[in-house]
């Protein structure tokens, strides 16, 4: 028998992923070969993939935050986790909610080396949230906008040739953990991630809201 991890666990260098025993407790040589043959001609049963260390460049977007009318506070947040990454923030811009200033602070982070692009704000459906027109407007490609996650809704993903896009919702801010929290792993470890894969979020996808977040030994994700 074979007890793993679930699917897209982060872990680290020294920790246990798997488990195996024979059961009964002895069983006769031939068995473990033919184990060992099975496993080699099905492929990779268990992988551990390295996740490469990003630079990183965010475009905080909305008028109340550009004009000082409310303090920002994705930013802390942000870099917060892809430092845990040991990634670095290539730079921070703020942006109004104006399609061409966005996309001009974007090529500006891309010019500067970023390899992943970071979007906050003006994800939602209201006139003004015109982020993902920016994006759009870049040039990028394989745009999908909406997950089947709560908190995380209204997240998009989208890619510029090899460099990745996360358009983050508000929720950012207020949860501890987001959508946000089960993507970036999985696009630091190289997956290509689309509608497939959000969608396929919707079971787990549902945060419970504990009084103690316990994130990731919780079923939110898996």
């Amino acid at each position: 028998m074979c007890a793993t991890l679930h699917n897209n666990t982060v872990v680290r260098r020294g920790q246990v992923v798997t488990g195996t025993r024979a059961i009964p407790l002895v069983v006769k040589r031939n068995v473990v070969e033919e184990t060992e043959r099975i496993a080699e001609s099905s492929g990779k049963i268990i992988e551990v993939k390295e996740m490469r260390k990003p630079k990183v460049g965010v475009v905080i977007t909305g008028n109340e935050v550009y004009y000082g009318r409310i303090k920002d506070a994705f930013a802390p947040v942000i870099t917060k986790k892809i430092e845990e990454f040991d990634g670095g923030i290539v730079g921070i811009y703020y942006a109004p909610d104006d399609e061409g200033f966005i996309e001009a602070r974007l090529i500006e982070l891309i010019e500067a080396g970023a390899d992943l692009l970071i979007t906050t704000g003006g994800m939602s459906v209201d006139p003004d949230d015109v982020t993902r027109f920016a994006i759009r407007r870049l040039g990028a490609a394989d745009i999908t906008y909406g997950s089947a996650v709560l908190p995380g809704a209204m997240f998009l993903v989208a890619y510029l040739s090899s460099i990745p896009i996360l358009g983050i919702p508000a929720c950012g801010m207020y949860h501890k953990i987001t959508i946000f929290d089960l993507i970036l792993p999985r696009i630091l470890a190289g997956e290509k991630i689309g509608r497939k894969e959000l969608a396929k979020l919707g079971h787990g996808g549902l945060c419970l809201n504990c009084k103690e977040c316990r994130y990731p030994v919780c079923p939110f994700g898996k």
